[in-house]
């Protein structure tokens, strides 16, 4: 599994990279394997991601790999609604899958990612002056 890249406010720079790496290939260059990155406009879209609630079911998955979504939320001690509506915001998101399911059958819920790195600058990066904060 890869690590999800997670960045705020980036959409312009992402595009523009995108379209060089699209130039590229019409060149016929090949391109190296890139991390996948899950852009959000705000940090208020972002802390729904990091909500204390979703980083507790992502981490329970990760730990216990629960057969299904009820299962999960006994892991959690939550109700299954709630654990059902994080869970299909988080694959929304595409930092989870669900496996399995159908008429009758549970739905597994599968990391996508072994890891989330944010990237969050304080400084603009429109300004080549000014440097990206570092942790």
């Amino acid at each position: 599994m890869a690590t999800l890249k997670i960045t705020v406010g980036e959409r312009d720079r992402l595009d523009q990279r995108t379209q060089r790496r699209i130039e590229a290939v019409q060149e016929g260059n090949e391109l190296e394997d890139t991390q996948p990155v899950l852009n959000f406009d705000t940090y208020a879209e972002l802390s729904r991601l990091l909500s204390p609630k979703n980083l507790e079911l992502l981490e329970a998955i990760s730990a216990h790999e629960p057969e299904s979504i009820r299962h999960a939320a006994e892991l959690v001690d939550r109700d299954y609604k709630q654990v059902h509506r994080n869970l299909s915001e988080l694959e929304d998101l595409g930092v989870i899958e669900f496996e399995g399911g159908g008429p009758g059958k549970a739905k597994k819920p599968i990391l996508v990612y072994d890891a989330l790195e944010i990237d969050i600058p304080f400084a603009s990066r429109n300004d080549p002056n000014a440097g990206a904060a570092a942790p």
